[in-house]
């Protein structure tokens, strides 16, 4: 390596190759249910970060308010979106519904905790630094 060159630490390398992938993923409650208190969105951090873990993936920032959370990963190219996006939905939902079961149920009723839906979008454009900001801006309730 040069010591002219500096490496970047968002560029990652694997066994055949070099990486820097992230995605900014929104999840939405069932309904758009106000759901979520701040206690809840810490556990759901604490159960996504360990998801992401499983999967090789970092979960570079996290925030929500009461009907949503915003994720910012990095990912290795080996992990397909869809997946990871299935486990972090599955994993929560059953992991909030069971810890928070009687508050949840008081929003949400049924088996379903999260939308069938989300929101992937590469990052790339905008730099890093306006998305974690945007992410860190979420209004959290009290």
């Amino acid at each position: 390596m040069s010591p002219r060159w500096k490496p970047n630490p968002d560029v990652r390398t694997g066994r055949h190759v070099v990486y820097n992938l992230h995605a900014h993923l929104v999840f939405v409650t069932k309904y758009r249910r106000g759901a979520f208190t701040d206690l809840m969105l810490v556990r759901c951090e604490q159960i996504m970060r360990e998801v992401c873990a499983d999967f090789e993936v970092e979960l570079r920032e996290f925030n929500g308010e009461d009907d949503h959370v915003h994720l910012l990963v990095h990912y290795p190219p080996k992990v397909a979106l869809s997946k990871l996006v299935n486990s972090l939905k599955g994993v929560s939902a059953r992991m909030l519904r069971k810890e928070f079961g009687a508050h949840v149920r008081t929003y949400l009723w049924g088996e379903r905790f999260w939308s069938g839906s989300y929101f992937a979008g590469s990052v790339g454009g905008a730099p890093l630094s306006v998305l974690k900001q945007y992410i860190e801006q979420q209004k959290r309730p009290v």
